[in-house]
């Protein structure tokens, strides 16, 4: 790269016209509202139901995904086994698939009629047209950030610590939780930011799957959609606004935390 001021110009102009721009012009829209319009607009009971269901499920998504991501990636790198090439190809589906087909795959599965679906109504579960197909929907979709981001680090984390503390007499269990898992937890954090940042705003697999039951199971960025084709770009943008504040608040935050245990290292 060339010298140090035209790369930095270069740098700047290119996040300003990507990123700094649209946002911009996405925070200044609604303000055509007044403070009175915006806010009736973000407490009205469907926008609010809305988002408490689209930031609720990806959170808990996001969790879901760092345990059983964990789990994947430990598999994955630590053991042999006939097929292990497959499971690791088919982590990557969600990358690939088309978020609509897996929205439709989804659907067929967990449907009153569908393979798991059956069992579950039978058991009093209903998971397809209810919040619960939203959270899995955004668990299909979210789990490859964690396993591909965990991969690498823990494919490269040196054994020597392991050794001696099973020398030293540490169960595999005390290992895992004293010397494996605090060298995991920055990597495992961003992986945990990264499925909930990709969860907040899926659109294409989830509204197939949750019925989009206004205060019920609609997702946010449905909404938004909706009042796009009403032509109410003001009350869209201003949705837009508070998913945009709310999840830079939870990405400072688990960034703030994954800093926090970089530096007790």
């Amino acid at each position: 790269m060339p010298g140090f001021g035209f790369s930095l110009g270069f740098t700047l102009f290119y996040l300003s016209a990507i990123v700094l721009v649209p946002l911009a012009a996405l925070i200044i829209r609604p303000w055509e509202l007044g403070w009175s319009g915006f806010w009736a607009e973000i407490t009205q009971p469907r926008v609010l139901a809305a988002l408490k269901l689209s930031f609720g499920a990806s959170a808990i998504a996001a969790a879901v995904n760092s345990i059983f991501g964990l789990v994947v990636v430990w598999v994955l790198v630590r053991y042999r086994f006939p097929g292990k090439r497959i499971v690791d190809a088919l982590v990557d589906l969600p990358f690939a698939l088309p978020t609509a087909v897996a929205g439709i795959a989804l659907s067929a599965l967990y449907a009153p009629n569908g393979w798991l679906g059956a069992p579950l109504e039978q058991a009093g579960v209903k998971v397809a047209y209810t919040p619960y197909g939203v959270m899995v929907a955004l668990i299909f979709i979210g789990l490859p950030f964690v396993v591909r981001t965990l991969q690498p680090v823990l494919s490269d984390l040196s054994r020597d610590a392991e050794e001696a503390a099973a020398t030293l007499g540490a169960t595999r269990m005390q290992t895992f939780r004293r010397v494996i898992l605090p060298s995991l937890a920055p990597t495992l954090l961003t992986g945990t930011a990264m499925a909930f940042a990709r969860a907040v705003g899926e659109y294409g697999s989830v509204i197939f799957i949750a019925g989009n039951l206004p205060m019920v199971s609609e997702i946010t960025p449905l909404l938004i959609i909706i009042k796009l084709q009403e032509y109410d770009y003001a009350g869209a943008a201003a949705i837009g606004v508070v998913m945009l504040g709310v999840s830079f608040f939870f990405l400072f935050a688990l960034n703030g935390l994954q800093a926090w245990i970089g530096s007790r290292r």
